[in-house]
Protein backbone atom coordinates (compact mmCIF):
# COMPACT_ATOMS: atom_id res chain seq x y z
CA UNK A 1 0.00 0.00 0.00
CA UNK A 2 1.50 3.77 -0.82
CA UNK A 3 2.20 6.13 1.80
CA UNK A 4 0.41 9.27 1.23
CA UNK A 5 2.45 12.13 0.88
CA UNK A 6 0.64 14.24 3.52
CA UNK A 7 1.54 11.45 6.05
CA UNK A 8 4.67 10.29 4.91
CA UNK A 9 5.46 14.54 5.59
CA UNK A 10 4.81 14.03 8.94
CA UNK A 11 7.33 13.57 11.71
CA UNK A 12 7.12 10.25 14.34
CA UNK A 13 6.02 12.38 17.42
CA UNK A 14 2.81 14.09 15.41
CA UNK A 15 1.76 10.76 14.32
CA UNK A 16 2.10 8.81 17.50
CA UNK A 17 -0.01 11.47 19.30
CA UNK A 18 -2.37 11.42 16.11
CA UNK A 19 -2.67 7.85 16.48
CA UNK A 20 -3.10 7.80 19.69
CA UNK A 21 -6.46 10.40 19.76
CA UNK A 22 -7.49 8.08 17.08
CA UNK A 23 -6.71 5.29 19.44
CA UNK A 24 -9.01 6.21 22.10
CA UNK A 25 -11.76 7.65 19.83
CA UNK A 26 -12.20 4.14 18.20
CA UNK A 27 -15.00 2.73 19.98
CA UNK A 28 -17.18 5.99 19.63
CA UNK A 29 -16.69 5.47 15.85
CA UNK A 30 -17.19 2.22 15.82
CA UNK A 31 -20.75 2.91 17.65
CA UNK A 32 -21.48 5.74 15.74
CA UNK A 33 -21.08 3.98 12.26
CA UNK A 34 -23.70 1.00 13.58
CA UNK A 35 -25.79 3.65 14.46
CA UNK A 36 -25.57 5.23 11.07
CA UNK A 37 -26.04 1.73 9.65
CA UNK A 38 -28.78 1.29 11.78
CA UNK A 39 -30.47 4.45 10.80
CA UNK A 40 -29.96 4.16 6.94
CA UNK A 41 -29.78 0.72 5.81
CA UNK A 42 -32.93 -1.34 6.11
CA UNK A 43 -31.52 -4.73 5.17
CA UNK A 44 -29.26 -3.97 8.21
CA UNK A 45 -32.28 -3.32 10.80
CA UNK A 46 -33.48 -6.48 9.36
CA UNK A 47 -30.85 -8.60 10.05
CA UNK A 48 -30.32 -11.06 13.32
CA UNK A 49 -29.21 -9.60 16.21
CA UNK A 50 -25.95 -12.01 16.04
CA UNK A 51 -25.12 -10.90 12.50
CA UNK A 52 -25.34 -7.14 13.36
CA UNK A 53 -23.05 -7.92 16.21
CA UNK A 54 -20.32 -8.94 14.22
CA UNK A 55 -21.41 -6.67 11.61
CA UNK A 56 -19.89 -3.97 14.31
CA UNK A 57 -17.19 -5.94 15.32
CA UNK A 58 -16.01 -5.80 11.60
CA UNK A 59 -16.28 -1.97 11.83
CA UNK A 60 -14.40 -1.86 15.08
CA UNK A 61 -11.74 -3.97 13.55
CA UNK A 62 -11.55 -1.79 10.15
CA UNK A 63 -11.03 1.29 12.83
CA UNK A 64 -8.39 -0.37 14.50
CA UNK A 65 -6.36 -1.80 11.80
CA UNK A 66 -6.40 1.43 10.07
CA UNK A 67 -5.18 3.10 13.60
CA UNK A 68 -2.02 0.55 13.59
CA UNK A 69 -1.25 1.74 10.02
CA UNK A 70 -1.62 4.73 10.81
CA UNK A 71 1.01 4.16 12.75
CA UNK A 72 3.57 2.33 10.55
CA UNK A 73 2.42 3.39 6.96
CA UNK A 74 5.33 1.52 5.61
CA UNK A 75 4.69 -1.76 7.01
CA UNK A 76 2.67 -4.13 5.07
CA UNK A 77 -0.17 -5.57 6.58
CA UNK A 78 -3.16 -7.95 5.65
CA UNK A 79 -6.10 -6.05 5.60
CA UNK A 80 -8.36 -8.92 4.36
CA UNK A 81 -7.33 -11.45 7.85
CA UNK A 82 -7.11 -8.04 10.03
CA UNK A 83 -10.32 -6.67 9.16
CA UNK A 84 -12.96 -9.29 7.74
CA UNK A 85 -11.02 -12.40 9.60
CA UNK A 86 -13.12 -11.48 12.81
CA UNK A 87 -16.13 -12.59 11.67
CA UNK A 88 -16.99 -15.76 10.28
CA UNK A 89 -16.86 -16.91 6.44
CA UNK A 90 -20.88 -17.60 6.44
CA UNK A 91 -21.28 -13.91 6.60
CA UNK A 92 -20.09 -13.43 3.21
CA UNK A 93 -23.28 -15.44 2.10
CA UNK A 94 -25.41 -12.94 3.96
CA UNK A 95 -23.71 -10.09 3.55
CA UNK A 96 -23.72 -8.99 -0.36
CA UNK A 97 -20.87 -7.10 -1.68
CA UNK A 98 -22.72 -4.21 -2.57
CA UNK A 99 -23.72 -4.26 1.19
CA UNK A 100 -20.37 -4.33 2.08
CA UNK A 101 -19.53 -1.28 0.13
CA UNK A 102 -22.03 0.65 1.73
CA UNK A 103 -21.16 -0.23 5.59
CA UNK A 104 -17.45 0.28 4.54
CA UNK A 105 -19.10 4.02 3.12
CA UNK A 106 -20.73 4.47 6.14
CA UNK A 107 -17.88 3.86 8.54
CA UNK A 108 -15.80 6.05 6.37
CA UNK A 109 -17.90 8.95 6.71
CA UNK A 110 -18.23 8.54 9.99
CA UNK A 111 -14.23 8.75 10.60
CA UNK A 112 -14.02 11.72 7.66
CA UNK A 113 -17.01 13.60 9.35
CA UNK A 114 -15.45 12.73 13.14
CA UNK A 115 -11.51 13.80 12.11
CA UNK A 116 -11.84 17.66 13.05
CA UNK A 117 -12.77 16.50 16.54
CA UNK A 118 -10.12 14.20 16.97
CA UNK A 119 -7.23 15.70 16.02
CA UNK A 120 -5.21 19.03 15.54
CA UNK A 121 -5.87 21.40 12.75
CA UNK A 122 -2.76 21.01 11.24
CA UNK A 123 -3.45 17.34 11.26
CA UNK A 124 -6.42 17.00 9.46
CA UNK A 125 -5.04 16.71 5.93
CA UNK A 126 -2.70 14.16 6.19
CA UNK A 127 -5.50 12.15 8.36
CA UNK A 128 -8.29 12.77 5.58
CA UNK A 129 -5.70 11.79 3.04
CA UNK A 130 -5.10 8.08 5.00
CA UNK A 131 -8.31 7.71 5.28
CA UNK A 132 -9.11 7.60 1.36
CA UNK A 133 -6.07 5.51 0.56
CA UNK A 134 -6.80 3.06 3.11
CA UNK A 135 -10.90 2.71 2.60
CA UNK A 136 -9.66 2.07 -1.22
CA UNK A 137 -7.61 -1.11 0.00
CA UNK A 138 -10.33 -2.06 2.38
CA UNK A 139 -12.86 -2.27 -0.79
CA UNK A 140 -10.56 -4.32 -2.28
CA UNK A 141 -10.24 -6.43 0.15
CA UNK A 142 -13.80 -6.85 0.75
CA UNK A 143 -13.31 -7.86 -3.28
CA UNK A 144 -11.32 -10.37 -2.66
CA UNK A 145 -12.89 -11.95 0.07
CA UNK A 146 -16.41 -12.45 -1.88
CA UNK A 147 -14.02 -13.45 -4.90
CA UNK A 148 -12.75 -16.32 -2.75
CA UNK A 149 -16.18 -17.35 -1.14
CA UNK A 150 -17.55 -17.30 -4.78
CA UNK A 151 -14.90 -19.43 -6.47
CA UNK A 152 -15.22 -21.44 -2.92
CA UNK A 153 -18.77 -21.76 -3.51
CA UNK A 154 -18.60 -22.65 -7.12
CA UNK A 155 -16.38 -25.75 -6.11
CA UNK A 156 -18.85 -27.22 -4.04
CA UNK A 157 -22.09 -26.46 -5.88
CA UNK A 158 -20.53 -28.32 -8.96
CA UNK A 159 -19.09 -31.15 -7.07
CA UNK A 160 -23.15 -31.44 -5.46
CA UNK A 161 -24.33 -30.89 -8.70
CA UNK A 162 -22.05 -33.66 -10.45
CA UNK A 163 -23.51 -35.77 -7.36
CA UNK A 164 -27.12 -35.10 -7.99
CA UNK A 165 -26.76 -36.42 -12.09
CA UNK A 166 -24.76 -39.61 -10.86
CA UNK A 167 -27.77 -40.21 -8.59
CA UNK A 168 -30.20 -39.71 -11.29
CA UNK A 169 -28.38 -41.66 -13.45
CA UNK A 170 -27.95 -44.66 -11.19
CA UNK A 171 -31.62 -44.54 -10.49
CA UNK A 172 -31.08 -43.43 -6.33
CA UNK A 173 -33.31 -40.21 -6.21
CA UNK A 174 -34.97 -40.16 -2.58
CA UNK A 175 -35.79 -36.86 -0.01
CA UNK A 176 -31.74 -36.57 -0.08
CA UNK A 177 -31.84 -35.76 -3.88
CA UNK A 178 -34.58 -33.20 -3.18
CA UNK A 179 -32.89 -31.56 -0.19
CA UNK A 180 -29.22 -31.57 -2.15
CA UNK A 181 -30.98 -29.99 -5.15
CA UNK A 182 -32.70 -27.21 -2.89
CA UNK A 183 -28.93 -26.32 -1.73
CA UNK A 184 -27.75 -25.56 -4.96
CA UNK A 185 -31.51 -22.86 -5.51
CA UNK A 186 -33.84 -25.57 -7.10
CA UNK A 187 -37.42 -24.22 -6.97
CA UNK A 188 -38.62 -27.83 -7.59
CA UNK A 189 -40.62 -27.30 -10.57
CA UNK A 190 -44.35 -28.79 -11.55
CA UNK A 191 -42.78 -29.75 -14.87
CA UNK A 192 -39.19 -31.26 -15.55
CA UNK A 193 -37.71 -32.32 -18.70
CA UNK A 194 -34.75 -34.64 -18.91
CA UNK A 195 -32.14 -33.79 -22.22
CA UNK A 196 -29.06 -35.87 -22.94
CA UNK A 197 -26.56 -35.88 -25.61
CA UNK A 198 -23.06 -35.81 -26.61
CA UNK A 199 -20.86 -33.41 -24.73
CA UNK A 200 -18.93 -30.63 -26.60
CA UNK A 201 -15.10 -30.93 -27.26
CA UNK A 202 -14.24 -28.65 -23.84
CA UNK A 203 -13.66 -28.88 -20.21
CA UNK A 204 -16.59 -30.29 -18.25
CA UNK A 205 -16.92 -27.11 -15.72
CA UNK A 206 -16.89 -24.90 -19.39
CA UNK A 207 -19.58 -27.21 -20.72
CA UNK A 208 -21.99 -26.98 -17.60
CA UNK A 209 -21.29 -23.47 -17.59
CA UNK A 210 -22.18 -22.99 -20.93
CA UNK A 211 -25.44 -24.90 -20.59
CA UNK A 212 -26.43 -22.72 -17.52
CA UNK A 213 -26.31 -19.51 -19.51
CA UNK A 214 -28.60 -20.62 -21.58
CA UNK A 215 -31.21 -21.73 -19.43
CA UNK A 216 -31.12 -18.68 -17.08
CA UNK A 217 -31.38 -17.00 -20.75
CA UNK A 218 -34.53 -18.91 -21.35
CA UNK A 219 -36.05 -18.83 -17.77
CA UNK A 220 -35.74 -22.10 -16.54
CA UNK A 221 -34.00 -23.93 -13.98
CA UNK A 222 -31.61 -26.25 -14.27
CA UNK A 223 -29.23 -28.95 -13.08
CA UNK A 224 -26.35 -30.19 -15.83
CA UNK A 225 -22.90 -32.59 -16.08
CA UNK A 226 -21.17 -34.19 -17.76
CA UNK A 227 -20.25 -38.07 -17.64
CA UNK A 228 -18.14 -39.16 -19.75
CA UNK A 229 -18.75 -38.17 -23.60
CA UNK A 230 -22.61 -37.78 -22.43
CA UNK A 231 -24.01 -33.89 -21.57
CA UNK A 232 -26.64 -34.54 -19.17
CA UNK A 233 -29.47 -31.41 -18.24
CA UNK A 234 -32.61 -31.65 -16.21
CA UNK A 235 -34.09 -28.65 -16.83
CA UNK A 236 -37.40 -27.00 -14.31
CA UNK A 237 -40.61 -25.40 -15.37
CA UNK A 238 -40.26 -26.72 -18.85
CA UNK A 239 -43.64 -26.65 -20.52
CA UNK A 240 -43.52 -28.10 -23.61
CA UNK A 241 -40.65 -30.29 -23.72
CA UNK A 242 -39.37 -30.14 -27.11
CA UNK A 243 -39.69 -26.01 -26.77
CA UNK A 244 -37.58 -26.03 -23.80
CA UNK A 245 -34.94 -28.57 -25.09
CA UNK A 246 -34.32 -25.96 -28.47
CA UNK A 247 -32.97 -23.43 -25.67
CA UNK A 248 -30.14 -25.88 -25.12
CA UNK A 249 -29.28 -27.26 -28.19
CA UNK A 250 -26.41 -25.56 -28.89
CA UNK A 251 -24.76 -26.38 -26.19
CA UNK A 252 -24.63 -30.24 -26.89
CA UNK A 253 -21.84 -31.98 -29.21
CA UNK A 254 -22.86 -33.49 -32.31
CA UNK A 255 -25.17 -36.28 -32.96
CA UNK A 256 -28.62 -37.32 -31.69
CA UNK A 257 -30.15 -34.90 -28.74
CA UNK A 258 -32.68 -37.30 -26.97
CA UNK A 259 -35.77 -35.73 -24.78
CA UNK A 260 -37.35 -37.95 -21.66
CA UNK A 261 -40.74 -38.06 -21.24
CA UNK A 262 -42.06 -35.29 -18.93
CA UNK A 263 -41.54 -35.86 -15.35
CA UNK A 264 -43.28 -34.53 -11.92
CA UNK A 265 -40.50 -34.19 -9.66
CA UNK A 266 -36.64 -35.74 -9.46
CA UNK A 267 -37.72 -38.66 -8.36
CA UNK A 268 -39.67 -39.08 -11.41
CA UNK A 269 -36.82 -37.29 -13.58
CA UNK A 270 -34.73 -40.60 -12.83
CA UNK A 271 -37.14 -42.66 -14.81
CA UNK A 272 -37.12 -40.09 -17.35
CA UNK A 273 -33.53 -40.11 -17.38
CA UNK A 274 -33.05 -43.81 -17.89
CA UNK A 275 -35.30 -43.69 -21.24
CA UNK A 276 -33.58 -40.75 -22.79
CA UNK A 277 -30.49 -42.46 -21.84
CA UNK A 278 -31.67 -45.87 -23.51
CA UNK A 279 -33.05 -43.84 -26.25
CA UNK A 280 -29.07 -41.93 -26.92
CA UNK A 281 -27.66 -45.70 -27.05
CA UNK A 282 -30.30 -47.20 -29.28
CA UNK A 283 -30.53 -44.17 -31.70
CA UNK A 284 -27.29 -45.58 -33.93
CA UNK A 285 -29.94 -47.99 -35.50
CA UNK A 286 -32.13 -45.00 -36.93
CA UNK A 287 -30.65 -42.61 -39.25
CA UNK A 288 -31.36 -39.08 -40.32
CA UNK A 289 -33.19 -38.35 -36.62
CA UNK A 290 -34.54 -35.14 -35.92
CA UNK A 291 -32.44 -33.41 -33.21
CA UNK A 292 -33.73 -33.67 -30.56
CA UNK A 293 -35.94 -36.29 -30.68
CA UNK A 294 -38.13 -37.94 -27.92
CA UNK A 295 -37.52 -40.94 -26.47
CA UNK A 296 -40.97 -42.19 -26.97
CA UNK A 297 -40.03 -41.95 -30.85
CA UNK A 298 -37.12 -44.58 -30.44
CA UNK A 299 -39.48 -47.18 -28.86
CA UNK A 300 -39.27 -49.90 -30.99
CA UNK A 301 -35.13 -49.38 -31.22
CA UNK A 302 -34.89 -48.96 -27.73
CA UNK A 303 -36.81 -52.04 -27.61
CA UNK A 304 -34.47 -54.06 -30.15
CA UNK A 305 -31.51 -52.58 -28.18
CA UNK A 306 -32.84 -54.89 -24.61
CA UNK A 307 -34.84 -51.87 -22.95
CA UNK A 308 -37.23 -54.14 -21.07
CA UNK A 309 -39.32 -50.41 -20.03
CA UNK A 310 -39.67 -49.79 -24.05
CA UNK A 311 -41.16 -53.35 -24.82
CA UNK A 312 -43.21 -52.77 -21.81
CA UNK A 313 -44.46 -49.45 -23.29
CA UNK A 314 -45.12 -51.15 -26.65
CA UNK A 315 -47.13 -53.63 -25.40
CA UNK A 316 -49.38 -51.72 -23.13
CA UNK A 317 -49.81 -48.47 -25.32
CA UNK A 318 -50.74 -51.07 -28.50
CA UNK A 319 -51.21 -54.62 -28.06
CA UNK A 320 -53.21 -54.18 -25.32
CA UNK A 321 -56.03 -51.13 -26.81
CA UNK A 322 -55.70 -53.29 -29.76
CA UNK A 323 -56.58 -56.10 -27.59
CA UNK A 324 -59.46 -54.74 -25.69
CA UNK A 325 -60.89 -52.72 -29.37
CA UNK A 326 -60.88 -56.10 -30.32
CA UNK A 327 -58.64 -55.24 -33.47
CA UNK A 328 -55.85 -57.64 -33.03
CA UNK A 329 -56.64 -59.85 -36.03
CA UNK A 330 -57.50 -56.74 -38.55
CA UNK A 331 -53.74 -55.15 -37.68
CA UNK A 332 -51.88 -58.62 -37.77
CA UNK A 333 -53.75 -59.50 -41.29
CA UNK A 334 -52.85 -55.94 -42.62
CA UNK A 335 -49.21 -56.47 -42.04
CA UNK A 336 -48.90 -60.48 -43.00
CA UNK A 337 -50.81 -58.88 -46.59
CA UNK A 338 -47.87 -56.27 -46.92
CA UNK A 339 -50.11 -53.53 -45.96
CA UNK A 340 -52.40 -54.46 -48.95
CA UNK A 341 -56.14 -53.25 -48.22
CA UNK A 342 -57.73 -55.38 -50.41
CA UNK A 343 -55.84 -58.50 -49.66
CA UNK A 344 -56.05 -57.74 -46.15
CA UNK A 345 -60.46 -57.38 -47.15
CA UNK A 346 -60.35 -60.86 -48.63
CA UNK A 347 -58.31 -62.84 -45.88
CA UNK A 348 -60.94 -61.12 -43.13
CA UNK A 349 -63.90 -61.98 -45.84
CA UNK A 350 -64.96 -57.71 -44.91
CA UNK A 351 -65.48 -55.35 -47.58
CA UNK A 352 -62.20 -52.72 -47.81
CA UNK A 353 -63.77 -49.60 -46.27
CA UNK A 354 -64.29 -52.27 -43.42
CA UNK A 355 -60.70 -52.56 -43.31
CA UNK A 356 -60.08 -48.87 -43.26
CA UNK A 357 -62.39 -48.46 -41.21
CA UNK A 358 -60.50 -50.83 -38.50
CA UNK A 359 -57.23 -49.23 -39.43
CA UNK A 360 -58.26 -45.61 -38.07
CA UNK A 361 -59.60 -47.30 -35.13
CA UNK A 362 -56.49 -48.57 -34.48
CA UNK A 363 -55.18 -45.44 -35.05
CA UNK A 364 -56.81 -43.57 -32.70
CA UNK A 365 -56.79 -46.26 -29.75
CA UNK A 366 -53.29 -46.63 -30.07
CA UNK A 367 -51.64 -43.02 -31.20
CA UNK A 368 -49.46 -44.91 -33.79
CA UNK A 369 -51.48 -45.72 -37.46
CA UNK A 370 -50.56 -49.19 -39.10
CA UNK A 371 -50.57 -47.72 -42.53
CA UNK A 372 -47.79 -45.17 -41.50
CA UNK A 373 -43.96 -47.09 -42.28
CA UNK A 374 -42.80 -45.44 -38.72
CA UNK A 375 -45.65 -46.16 -37.25
CA UNK A 376 -46.50 -49.21 -38.60
CA UNK A 377 -42.92 -50.85 -37.80
CA UNK A 378 -44.03 -49.95 -33.57
CA UNK A 379 -46.92 -51.51 -34.29
CA UNK A 380 -45.39 -55.00 -35.26
CA UNK A 381 -43.10 -54.67 -32.84
CA UNK A 382 -45.87 -54.56 -30.29
CA UNK A 383 -48.29 -57.39 -31.53
CA UNK A 384 -44.46 -59.37 -31.61
CA UNK A 385 -44.02 -58.74 -27.54
CA UNK A 386 -47.63 -58.31 -26.91
CA UNK A 387 -47.82 -62.00 -27.82
CA UNK A 388 -44.79 -63.66 -26.51
CA UNK A 389 -45.86 -61.97 -22.89
CA UNK A 390 -49.45 -63.20 -23.60
CA UNK A 391 -47.83 -66.45 -23.89
CA UNK A 392 -45.76 -66.44 -20.48
CA UNK A 393 -42.56 -66.02 -22.66
CA UNK A 394 -39.99 -63.11 -22.19
CA UNK A 395 -41.03 -60.28 -24.29
CA UNK A 396 -37.13 -60.38 -26.10
CA UNK A 397 -37.00 -60.11 -30.20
Amino acid sequence: MATPAALAAMDARRRAATARALEKATGDLARAAVARMEETLPWYRAMPADQRSWVGLIAQAGIAAFVQWFKQPDHQREITGEIFGTAPRELARTVSLRQTVEMVRITVDVVENAVERIVDPPDVPALREAILVYSREVAFAAAQVYAQTAEARGAWDARLEAIIIDALVRGEAGDVLRSRASALGWRHPPSITVIVGSAPDDEPEVVVDGVRRAARHAGLDVLAGVQGDRLIAVLGSAGDPLHASRALLAQFGPGPVVIGPPAADLIAAAVSLREALAGLRAARARPNLPRPVLARDLLPERALDGDDSARRALIDAIYRPLADAGLLDTVTTYFEHAGSLEATARALFVHTNTVRYRLRRAAEVTGFAPTDPRDGFAVHLALVYGRLDAAGRPATP
